[in-house]
């Protein structure tokens, strides 16, 4: 059976202090999670029940191993994640300071497993044949993952829904100029683009919200979404229908895994067939409850979950 989800892309081992408003140097206990931005959109989608498989590959290690049992319990096949000699499992330890700042520091040199997938590591029939297939842009920052996944999107050829998580991350490339050359090629092959405003200035150059969304859409995109943090977030499509939701009110504990449970949450909306407004809705009310949780993996909600959520905002409960 094909995937409902197929992702591609980020792997690792996040390291979460168990105290908060505290540097690193100060932390004294910390706890242990599954990583990646595509590896948790695989899992936050599995949640709602879909099918959902993550091609990437780790270090022939121990944290691999812990890859691989992680997303086993969490439901995601582990069928597409390879192993590499390039270097370690990727660890990504951060800062907690709420409500908004939470410094990343990323162990990913000289190279990170998930950059040293390879074309011809892909089962492009799986690719083709997957309902949305889901990238990001650390994966065309190095060779040989640049190629391998643009060798996906040409294969899938707009199949389905393709999107684009624009997934900017500064450390990862060597300039601002080249990341936009391989942005601009990979939205030609994509239906569907997500990002922040940082992000959405990279890939079109605009960082007004509804400017960065039509132009998203002339890049060849047929669904927009914007995401503003404390300003909510913009969603516009080819046809026409515009959605502007203000964000969800939470305490926030962690920030770090709310993009990656909206991303499984929209998934989930494109999958049911849900209008722009409703798919952005559930999307983000799923990002609030990670957003108030320590976890990002462990943390990813249930669909009754968010509904209970979308409720209470709605004043229905």
């Amino acid at each position: 059976m094909p995937f409902d989800v197929l992702t591609m892309g980020r792997v690792g081992v996040d390291v979460y202090p168990l105290q908060t408003g505290v540097g690193l140097a100060e932390v004294s206990t910390f706890g242990k999670y599954l990583g990646g931005s595509p590896t948790n959109v695989a899992v936050a989608a599995a949640r709602y029940g879909r099918r959902t498989s993550v091609i990437t590959k780790t270090g022939a290690d121990p944290f691999g191993d812990f890859v691989r049992t992680s997303l086993a319990g969490y439901g995601v096949d582990a069928s597409f994640v390879g192993t590499s000699d390039v270097a370690p499992t990727p660890v990504t330890f951060c800062e907690i300071f709420p409500p908004d700042d939470f410094p990343l520091y990323f162990y990913r040199l000289p190279k990170a497993p998930d950059l040293d997938i390879r074309p011809d590591d892909l089962d492009l029939d799986a690719v083709a044949a997957a309902r949305i297939f889901w990238m990001t842009g650390t994966g065309l920052s190095e060779e040989p993952s640049r190629s391998a996944t643009l060798a996906a999107l040409q294969h899938r050829a707009k199949q389905g829904t393709t999107v684009f998580d624009l997934d900017w991350r500064p450390m990862f490339w060597k300039d601002t100029a080249q990341a936009r050359v391989y942005y601009r090629e990979a939205l030609a092959h994509t239906t569907v683009a997500v990002g922040n405003l940082d992000e959405c200035e990279i890939a079109t150059g605009e960082r007004e919200p509804h400017a960065a969304a039509t132009a998203l859409l002339a890049a060849g995109v047929e669904l927009a979404v914007v995401k503003q943090g404390p300003k909510g977030v913009l969603a516009m499509d080819r046809g026409g229908a515009v959605a502007e939701l203000p964000p969800v009110p939470v305490d926030v504990v962690n920030g770090l895994g709310a993009g990656d449970a909206f991303g499984g949450a929209l998934c989930h909306g494109l999958l049911s067939g849900w209008d722009v407004a409703r798919t952005v809705s559930f999307a983000n009310a799923a990002g609030a409850l990670v957003a108030g949780r320590l976890g990002c993996s462990d943390a990813m909600p249930t669909a009754a979950e968010v509904e209970e959520k979308l409720r209470e905002v709605n004043g229905d409960v």
